[in-house]
């Protein structure tokens, strides 16, 4: 094999020149704290961290989510609890208004406290969040779901429950109707045929019983205060039901997500003790080549001709 000065040039220099490379790849890692600067250095990993880094985007996405239906739900809680205490009272006074020993003006002042009371379980069933939206609406969000009719105020929502996303193949209600809440109740005629009477329907003639002092509405109203509060009572159970089941899967998220940052962080983030270790290492061999050429450069054939 015939030896030459260029031959001996260009091993040195390409000895030096992937030197140099590998220096300023580990360079350019400890600089941006990655394993793989560019999807070319290693296609497999590259491939790996866009896959992890999809799902995490999904579960933040998700937890985003779960975080918006949880503000809702703790809305909807307050406001059924709010519910719930004002019906109590309601038939606090109702029970108390009915008593024989009342007199017609005692009855009246109760009515005033009443009806006062019965407005604000209405400003509670059209509720709205924090964007303006009336919780009880059904998918109708952006109209009040309760709204003054001929004699009461009626239902103008729909039945619609809306759902979004909260996992993989998971999803949850993000609304709940007004008539969910604000129960119908059922009423016989004398005749006994049965109908639907509405939440408000039967508050107001409550209200007027008590006013005009009359026992039959009095106590008929009573006994349909134990319905409307039933009503309540069951969907408070549904959104506790419904907030248990985000908290479950916040932890399924929250567990998700570390295994995946861990996974993420094992492919793509660099060991900076080992990579600083590999980096002086790498310099001592490129300054070792650099002073080999610049020896062997200098030498000749003629250096051995006596």
């Amino acid at each position: 094999m015939k030896i030459s000065n260029q031959l001996l040039f260009n091993r040195g220099a390409q000895q030096m020149s992937t030197a140099q490379n590998k220096l300023a790849q580990l360079q350019a890692q400890l600089s941006q704290g990655k394993q793989i600067v560019n999807p070319s250095d290693a296609p497999d990993k590259a491939a790996a961290i866009q896959r992890l880094n999809s799902v995490l985007s999904r579960q933040t996405s998700y937890q985003t989510s779960l975080n918006n239906v949880k503000t809702r739900l703790d809305n909807e809680e307050t406001t059924l609890r709010s519910t719930s205490d004002l019906l109590v009272r309601i038939k606090e006074i109702a029970v108390q208004a009915a008593n024989d020993t009342l007199s017609l003006e005692n009855r009246k002042a109760l009515s005033i406290e009443m009806q006062a009371l019965r407005d604000q379980l209405l400003s509670l069933a059209n509720t709205q969040d924090s964007n303006g939206n009336y919780l009880f609406a059904g998918s109708k969000v952006t109209q009040p779901a309760f709204v003054m009719g001929a004699s009461y105020p009626q239902y103008q929502g729909d039945q619609t429950r809306m759902q979004v996303s909260i996992g993989d193949q998971r999803s949850i209600n993000v609304n709940r109707t007004g008539t969910d809440a604000f129960v119908s109740v059922i009423r016989k005629d004398a005749s006994g045929n049965t109908a639907g009477v509405g939440f408000f329907q039967s508050l107001d003639e409550l209200v007027a019983g008590i006013k005009d002092s009359n026992q039959t509405a009095m106590q008929r109203g009573i006994g349909e205060m134990d319905d409307l509060l039933n009503g309540v009572s069951l969907a408070q159970a549904a959104v506790g039901s419904d907030q248990a089941a985000l908290e479950h899967q916040n932890s399924v998220i929250d567990a998700t997500t570390l295994n995946l940052k861990t996974t993420l962080s094992s492919l793509q983030d660099l060991d900076y003790a080992t990579a600083v270790t590999d980096m002086n290492k790498q310099m001592l061999s490129l300054e070792a080549a650099q002073s080999s050429f610049a020896k062997i450069s200098q030498l000749n054939l003629f250096n051995y001709l006596k």
